[in-house]
């Protein structure tokens, strides 16, 4: 009895399972293979589908990718009405003020691009903020105060531009040292004041606030050439707009040299006179 039980434990194997397990990894080992060496594995496919998918997020289009490797079918990527990522992270990063600035003088340029090649108009940014330098030609007859039809528009494309920020808009009228009197303006005082308030008045009628606007008259302060020559006396004549940086002083408020200046109050609009200090 004895040795048959011993028989029995002699033919029992506790190890059977490695059998099993054994054909398990053989066939899992031979479908990786077959699944390899079936697949067609092309890296130019693969970046020109990265490149797609990218290029469809930042422009927000319809993107079709054909690519038939080894036979194989179209790849097609389609991203319907997308948001560009880029666009939308820099909408949402404040700009800071010279950067808010640096925008508007470009726009600016592209507005005035003619009168700026031609040399009527120089655009500059300053920590002041943006100074739009345009020649008395571009804008009027000599001895007149009204804009000339052509630069109506020039004007009101300006404002469209200026109506993109809230900072105050300082417009400075300037002529040349050669004395002017007739029965409108006595002097070059009322004409360069009279300059300024019509740009201010055209700004005003294409939708930029009141609040914003100050007309300065500074006659022949100021120049920018020399009185001697003729080139040097056209230079003078001008109107100086400046886009003031919001950190600067309101532009209602004349800077302090100004006040000693005589004005013609009534070419400027409320407020633009600074109260003069009491002695």
């Amino acid at each position: 009895m004895s040795r048959r039980r011993q028989q029995e434990e002699e033919h029992e194997n506790h190890e059977r399972w490695l059998v099993s397990y054994a054909d398990f990894i053989t066939l899992l080992f031979a479908f990786f293979v077959v699944m390899y060496a079936i697949s067609s594995l092309n890296e130019g496919k693969y970046r020109v589908l990265s490149l797609a998918i990218v290029d469809a997020f930042r422009t927000g289009t319809n993107i079709t990718v054909t690519q038939r490797p080894n036979g194989g079918a179209n790849t097609m990527v389609e991203v319907p009405q997308t948001k560009p990522i880029a666009k939308a992270v820099k909408s949402n990063a404040p700009l800071s003020e010279q950067a808010k600035l640096g925008n508007l003088a470009a726009d600016l340029n592209k507005v005035l691009d003619p009168l700026v090649k031609s040399g009527q108009v120089n655009i500059t940014q300053t920590k002041k903020g943006v100074v739009i330098e345009v020649k008395d030609t571009a804008l009027f007859a000599v001895g007149q105060a009204q804009p000339s039809t052509q630069s109506y528009e020039t004007l009101r494309q300006m404002a469209n531009v200026l109506s993109t920020v809230e900072n105050s808009v300082s417009v400075e009228g300037y002529t040349d040292n050669i004395p002017i009197k007739n029965p409108v303006f006595p002097s070059n005082w009322e004409l360069s004041a009279a300059r300024a308030g019509s740009v201010v008045r055209l700004f005003q009628e294409s939708g930029i606030s009141q609040e914003r606007l100050v007309a300065i008259g500074r006659a022949a302060n100021r120049p920018v050439d020399s009185n001697d020559t003729a080139d040097g006396r056209a230079r003078n004549r001008r109107v100086s707009i400046t886009v003031l940086a919001n950190d600067q002083d309101d532009a209602r408020t004349l800077p302090s040299e100004v006040t000693s200046e005589p004005v013609t109050p009534g070419q400027l609009t409320p407020g633009a006179l600074a109260p003069r200090p009491q002695n």
